[in-house]
């Protein structure tokens, strides 16, 4: 495709209109006017044939994958290939996703002579969390006389995966994860004589008896005692509910632009996963709403880490009520070890609140329980807030205080049912569901 650029129309108005309008003053010189202009024409089509070969043999690749981060500036690698090595200057141009952001709307660069291949940054700066494609390089080049433009679309297929912004949070735990003295997650001290059986030994006086080992004891004809060790291997699964309450937005803003709950859950559920690669422990995930979305089996690892990540970065919520009965009927039947489950939900609806506790009865005794959700909005004690003005901000905070009253009733039924629960300020979420892992972790409680 060949489209005219501003210097043939500067020219055509310099030749052509003047010419033409010589040529009506004085029909004399009409031959020679159309000598001139017929003349300007074929250097024209000559020009505008070489712009058609000027793209032949330019081509484009884009990455297969190319992996970025919400709200942090990244680059596309573009590579082009100049298969006559021979020097050319091109504008190349992408039809980017209205959620990946650039300056540029096209970048200029010189393919120098001798060299079959380039590369091309384009600096890009994604604004929201998913997966988007990349079909199409849009490539033009100048024609020799630069009376054309030469352009050819190049099919390039590209995945551009855009995970969640771990940076602040991380910046917000960065002693969680250094590795300098008594520092990190590392140098917590475990307290306890642990549950995983390690060896045998002849019996100590002051040895529980609960700790000798009845059949080793009467095949030796004297007193054996089982020795356990410290687990320190341990699952951590973090369930994250991505029905129609977790669309809602958090209740406080954290970097000033509109998020949901889900957003935060994810965020939560991946900084948490560094946490128990940190400590050494096995971590999975399990979504949900009407059904059970995804579920990944604890494991550590970067791989892992990675898979996690990939499950949890194109999830949506979704605008249907969650099925508690369906989800703890599939923890009951696949986690058959002992495990810590982080729920991550909304349960500020009644009903929805009933469900939960109905169906906890399935696993709370199998599994430790922790349950977390967002503050909502003006959840809080009465006269909390001394400086109500009106009646309409007095009734406001007295359902405030009604809905604060009905979470911490659910929080005291949980927790006869051996499930601890807890509602963490937005800002906080991340910090507060580590401190909990951390916790467990110190005083073995799994």
């Amino acid at each position: 495709m060949i489209v005219p650029r501003n210097r043939l129309l500067l020219w055509t108005a310099l030749i052509v209109l003047p010419f033409a309008l010589l040529a009506a003053i004085e029909p004399a010189t009409t031959v020679v006017v159309a000598a001139l202009v017929g003349g300007f024409a074929v250097v024209a089509a000559v020009d505008a044939f070489g712009a058609r070969r000027g793209l032949r043999g330019i081509s484009a690749e884009l990455p297969a994958i190319a992996r970025m981060s919400k709200d942090r500036a990244a680059k596309l690698d573009l590579r082009l290939r100049n298969a006559p090595q021979s020097p050319r200057q091109l504008r190349v141009g992408l039809a980017l996703p209205e959620e990946i952001v650039s300056e540029e709307e096209a970048l200029t660069v010189a393919l120098p002579a001798g060299s079959e291949w380039s590369h091309l940054s384009w600096p890009c700066t994604p604004r929201k969390r998913g997966n988007f494609k990349l079909d199409a390089v849009y490539l033009e080049t100048n024609s020799p006389l630069g009376f054309w433009a030469g352009r050819k679309q190049v099919a390039a297929k590209s995945e551009i995966r855009v995970y969640p912004n771990l940076m602040t949070e991380r910046k917000n735990l960065a002693a969680l994860f250094m590795n300098r003295g008594s520092f990190g997650v590392h140098a917590l001290r475990q307290v306890g004589k642990g549950r995983d059986f390690e060896k045998l030994r002849e019996y100590v006086p002051g040895d529980s008896f609960d700790e000798v080992h009845w059949k080793a004891t009467a095949r030796r004809g004297k007193p054996i005692t089982k020795v356990f060790q410290v687990e320190r291997t341990q699952e951590v699964y973090v369930v994250i509910d991505a029905s129609r309450l977790t669309a809602r937005a958090p209740g406080k803003e954290i970097t000033g632009d509109t998020t949901t709950t889900l957003e935060r859950f994810i965020t939560a559920a991946l900084v948490l996963g560094l946490a128990a690669e940190k400590q050494g422990d096995h971590f999975g995930l399990i979504t949900f709403s009407d059904t059970v979305g995804k579920f990944v089996r604890a494991k550590n690892g970067k791989a892992h880490y990675s898979a996690c990540r990939d499950a949890l970065y194109t999830l949506e919520p979704r605008t249907v009520s969650p099925d508690f009965e369906e989800l703890c009927t599939f923890i009951r039947l696949r986690l058959r070890r002992r495990a810590l489950l982080v729920f991550l939900t909304a349960l500020d609806d009644t009903l929805l609140a009933e469900s939960f506790v109905h169906n906890l009865d399935l696993i709370r005794s199998q599994h430790l329980v922790l349950v977390n959700m967002l503050q909502p909005p003006g959840a809080v004690p009465v006269f909390t807030n001394p400086n109500l003005t009106t009646v309409d901000e007095l009734y406001q905070h007295l359902g405030g205080h009604l809905q604060w009253q009905k979470l911490r009733a659910l929080e005291k039924v949980l927790q006869r049912r051996g499930a601890r629960f807890a509602t963490l300020e937005n800002e906080l979420l991340c910090a507060d569901v580590v401190t909990q892992y951390l916790g467990v972790k110190q005083r073995q409680l799994l």
